[in-house]
């Protein structure tokens, strides 16, 4: 019998999963497209910017529809841990909390409402529920695998990738 709960799960994981999937989708056919993407992602830092414009768009799609689907849902939400993550520590944080100025506080919604749904599993309306007839792994595990795994894959990613830009040098004092 599906509940209440079943379908405000549905509808949380639908809105997640297609934000981020928009996400990826917008870096292959918006406006700079990969090419476009990749030149944004070395100026912040990152290393070989056409790798990581095309793992972030695949990754950012996986991540949305497998959440919106409910599919492997803890693995799922650590890949939308690991994305906002990244994008927090490369981008954001330095801007403060407020996404109206460029802050990290959007990231944070999308980790935490993927983590809430692996937490509490992604209800009867999805293919883990189909598929295994429960999801595999909720509570305090679904936890552990979606905020553990995620933060191991941005750190992983940070340390092999990310450099972050020189800063220009401050114009020297004329003493005058």
């Amino acid at each position: 019998m599906v509940t209440a709960a079943d379908v405000a799960l549905l509808i949380l994981r639908l809105v997640l999963g297609v934000s981020l999937a928009a996400h990826g989708f917008n870096k292959f056919f918006g406006g700079g497209r990969i090419p476009g993407t990749a030149r944004w992602f070395e100026s912040i830092g990152m290393k070989y910017g056409k790798f990581q414009a095309v793992t972030a768009a695949v990754a950012e799609i996986a991540a949305g529809l497998g959440l919106a689907v409910g599919l492997l849902t803890p693995i799922t939400a650590a890949g939308f841990v690991a994305l906002m993550a990244v994008a927090v520590w490369t981008v954001h944080r330095k801007n403060g909390f407020f996404i109206i100025k460029e802050g990290w506080e959007y990231n944070l919604v999308l980790a935490t409402g993927a983590v809430t749904v692996a937490m509490l599993g992604p209800g009867r309306l999805s293919l883990d529920h189909q598929i295994f007839c429960h999801c595999w792994a909720t509570g305090w595990t679904g936890l552990a695998i979606s905020l553990g795994l995620g933060l191991v894959g941005a750190i992983g990613q940070l340390a092999l990738f990310y450099r972050p830009p020189a800063k220009p040098d401050a114009p020297a004092a004329t003493g005058e």
